[in-house]
């Protein structure tokens, strides 16, 4: 949900961490909303900016943290993360799949809600060792009386606003946390991943409605105009995200049970690892006039693709000899994708569209076909409304 296109700030442990222009804005607006307060608490402006400055930035460390947790779990499971983008309502961790049984689900949705609880545990054990109890409860209301101590005003506020965001992100509505927490539970119970999907999709629709009548009675009842708006508008996001999760289920459920194997060519041209680089160039590459091809081992096992270009240099390096073997793509698991796993997990990998297509393996590294952006066109295309 948002995005967008975005602007890098950082890579931690590999993954891209950006922001949208929205978020800039965001940004200047909670700093200057703070800065207010802070300044009141403190007893000076200068100070008050400062730990205003702070505070905004350490609240989108925290979301970062968050998105983080999502990511590094998600990793671990095997999903490929693209990035994590910062945008006006928070953030974002961009995958490359979707999970694939409930306890996947499960683990990387709830990563992030423990991450943030961790933060508000840290916040809290803070404030113990300063002996401010009250100073989280105060800070959630900006109730902080003036004269407190600025790092009593700063970590009550963090672990405040986490608290806050936490037990709404725990709420049971997709695409919130607790709505994946949620559908990974009745998915578990049911089997069926697009009927939790539905439930927890409608579950999200609902918040969402409520979320923008509440906003709407804030702008023009209770005369805030700007958390009104600002409610109503995210409610309205939620309610697009979830009504596409809805109505994307119909669409899966036509091409649930369709693997690659379904799809993919069973006998693709292949090279073997020791043919010289002079015959692949006369056999294959001014045969076919393909840009690359899927070399194996004797035993059949892909061991990565051999493009044209590499072929070509050590032609014209004098090395006409050389094993294609020793001209492969270093990553060939970047090629690879295991015949046996569904349609819908092709949908999302950037290296079939860069590549126009993948090498389908089973569990033993063996080359079963090849599966192209054309085959998975037009198994989509056939799943369409209306189509046979």
């Amino acid at each position: 949900m948002g995005g967008g296109s975005s602007i890098q700030l950082i890579r931690l442990f590999g993954i891209r961490i950006g922001a949208s222009y929205s978020w800039f804005f965001v940004l200047f607006l909670l700093i200057w909303l703070l800065s207010g307060y802070f300044a009141d608490v403190t007893g000076d402006s200068t100070r008050g900016f400062i730990y205003a400055v702070s505070a905004a930035v350490l609240f989108f460390v925290s979301l970062t943290m968050h998105e983080l947790g999502h990511a590094l779990v998600a990793r671990r499971e095997g999903i490929a993360v693209v990035g994590i983008d910062l945008w006006f309502f928070g953030g974002v961790a961009k995958m490359s799949r979707d999970t694939n049984s409930p306890g996947e689900e499960f683990r990387v949705a709830a990563a992030g809600p423990a991450v943030t609880l961790l933060i508000v545990a840290l916040c809290v054990g803070i404030l113990a060792v300063l002996d401010s109890p009250k100073v989280a409860g105060e800070a959630l209301t900006f109730g902080i009386e003036p004269g407190a101590s600025g790092i009593e005003a700063l970590v009550g506020y963090l672990g405040a606003v986490n608290a806050f965001l936490l037990a709404f992100n725990l709420i049971p509505a997709f695409p919130l946390d607790g709505g994946r927490l949620a559908r990974a539970l009745v998915w578990r119970i049911t089997g069926d991943r697009n009927k939790a999907t539905r439930a927890a999709g409608y579950a999200g629709q609902g918040l969402a409605y409520l979320m923008i009548g509440l906003g709407l009675a804030m702008a023009f009842v209770w005369e805030d105009a700007f958390g009104g708006i600002w409610l109503a508008v995210l409610g309205w996001f939620l309610a697009t995200a979830a009504r596409s999760a809805v109505v994307s289920t119909a669409f899966t459920e036509k091409i649930d049970g369709i693997t690659v194997a379904d799809i993919m060519d069973r006998e693709p041209v292949t090279i073997p690892t020791d043919v010289p680089a002079l015959r692949a160039q006369d056999e294959w590459f001014l045969r076919y006039r393909w840009d690359w091809f899927p070399v194996i081992d004797a035993a059949g096992t892909f061991r990565g693709l051999l493009r044209s270009e590499r072929v070509n240099g050590a032609v014209e390096a004098g090395q006409p000899m050389l094993p294609v073997g020793d001209l492969l793509d270093e990553d060939a698991a970047t090629w690879r994708v295991n015949h046996e796993e569904p349609l819908e997990s092709l949908l999302s990998r950037p290296e079939l569209r860069q590549l126009g297509a993948l090498m389908a393996v089973d569990g033993d590294g063996r080359l079963r076909g090849v599966v192209t952006v054309q085959q998975v066109q037009r198994a989509l295309t056939a799943a369409l409304p209306g189509r046979a």
